[in-house]
């Protein structure tokens, strides 16, 4: 395995790669890896010659009040983590490298991204957006690996990858869980003990409703919605920032009866820990 700081050795082994007729499989992290990203690192090991790893934890996407400087960047134990796993290429830019003094341009899918999370994180997304097609464009990848658990964002990669025609397939990859159901996720290494122990009570929530959805005592939008503000005020300590139910496909807001394909879609605080979480229903 071979770490790479700069852009043009990037891409230039990723042109010899094609050139040999070698398949790329692309996992973007912001390193601080876990189980999630290293399920996206085996699923890229079936499926292409190489893999690239990227860490780079982008500047642009964090708000002036948001935890840029706090994100955990564990990078020699990320390392140790992609050569098990057979990782090819870990690719580990600076910002400076990224970004330089000069940078102007910015890619932005409209609509998508000033919804849900977009609508409380200005120019997230368009910082997400923006990072990845770069990625692509250094690493040239066949495939792409995103966890379902940022939904919002794997929808927006993909919205952007069909207008803008790039070449290459986005990989959806299920949601992994701790024991108690909480999502995986770097900043969960943020949490205290208590605040850790209340983080696994969202999904069982999420859970409680779908099975309710079923058996037919919960049938509207905004019922479910209602219902499970109810359960979370009901945790000491969490704070609710949305709770929406979203066509899956299109993000559109469903409200009055449910309908087929839908996703909850929530997003909360516990202490200083923004916490995301989504389940199909």
């Amino acid at each position: 395995m071979k770490i790479i700081h700069k852009i043009p050795e990037m891409q230039k082994i990723t042109k010899k790669l094609h050139s040999a007729n070698k398949t790329i499989g692309l996992v973007p992290t912001m390193g601080a890896l876990h189980g999630g990203h290293i399920s996206l690192i085996q699923r890229a090991r079936k499926e292409n010659d190489c893999v690239i790893v990227s860490i780079f934890v982008n500047p642009t996407q964090f708000g002036p009040n948001e935890d840029y400087l706090r994100y955990p960047r564990p990078f020699n134990k990320d390392v140790r983590m992609c050569k098990k796993y057979g990782v090819n290429y870990v690719f580990a830019p600076t910002p400076k490298e990224m970004y330089d003094i000069n940078h102007l341009s910015y890619v932005t899918v409209e609509k998508l991204s000033n919804i849900l999370c977009g609508e409380f994180r200005q120019g997230h997304f368009r910082g997400v957006t923006t990072v990845v097609t770069k990625l692509f464009n250094i690493t040239q990848p066949d495939r792409a690996y995103f966890g379902e658990k940022d939904y919002q964002q794997l929808m927006i990669i993909q919205k952007m990858v069909n207008d803008l025609n790039f070449p290459v397939k986005i990989i959806p990859c299920p949601t992994i869980r701790e024991n108690d159901g909480l999502a995986l996720s770097s900043r969960n290494l943020c949490l205290s003990k208590n605040e850790r122990i209340r983080a696994g009570k969202i999904y069982r929530i999420l859970l409680r409703v779908k099975k309710l959805f079923h058996e037919k005592k919960l049938l509207s939008a905004d019922k479910i919605v209602n219902y499970i503000k109810n359960e979370i005020r009901r945790v000491p300590g969490l704070r609710i920032q949305y709770v929406k139910i979203c066509n899956s496909k299109t993000l559109d807001e469903i409200k009055g009866k449910l309908y087929s394909p839908a996703r909850i879609l929530i997003a909360v605080w516990d202490g200083k820990t923004r916490l995301i979480d989504n389940i199909e229903i």
